[in-house]
């Protein structure tokens, strides 16, 4: 047992050598969500709050995500967010999956499937209360129908 251990605390030692990569993209403030849409302010806080971290070049990393093999699970979570959806980068998305991605958002935030649970465990602040899931959703589904009117001029 104390072999088993020792190489345990072996290969955990061994693997913070291995750090990821906690460089964001450059900001892009002509291209991002809460700029372009000049979202008011009370919702951009719940935005920036709540879903930034991992959808937006604007992540602030946590004190874990210096450890591994923790470090591991944040930055591949934050790559699979950016990769679905990314508001720093919003203008550069087609008219269409702009609707697209506010549908997804609207779905996500109304089943309480986002922020993900296991996000809250670092970050209390980002859990949503009934009221701001709400002026999110209503939110959201106004820049949606003003997206979809431009789209019919």
């Amino acid at each position: 047992m104390k072999k088993v251990l020792i190489i345990l605390l072996v290969v955990f030692v061994m693997i913070q050598f291995f750090p990821i990569d906690k460089t964001n993209p450059p900001p892009t403030p002509g291209m991002d969500f809460l700029k372009i849409k000049n979202t008011p302010e009370p919702v951009a806080g719940i935005i920036t709050t709540s879903c930034y971290d991992c959808h937006s070049n604007e992540t602030k990393y946590p004190w874990y995500a210096n450890i591994s093999p923790t470090s591991w699970f944040v930055k591949n979570h934050i790559d699979e967010g950016r990769k679905h959806l990314n508001f720093s980068t919003f203008a550069v998305y087609e008219t269409k999956q702009q609707i697209h991605k506010l549908e997804e958002c609207i779905e996500m935030v109304e089943k309480k499937e986002m922020p993900l649970e296991s996000y809250y465990i670092g970050h209390q602040d980002a859990k949503l209360t009934d009221e701001q899931r709400r002026q999110l959703v209503e939110y959201l589904k106004k820049v949606k129908e003003d997206t979809e009117r431009k789209t019919l001029f």
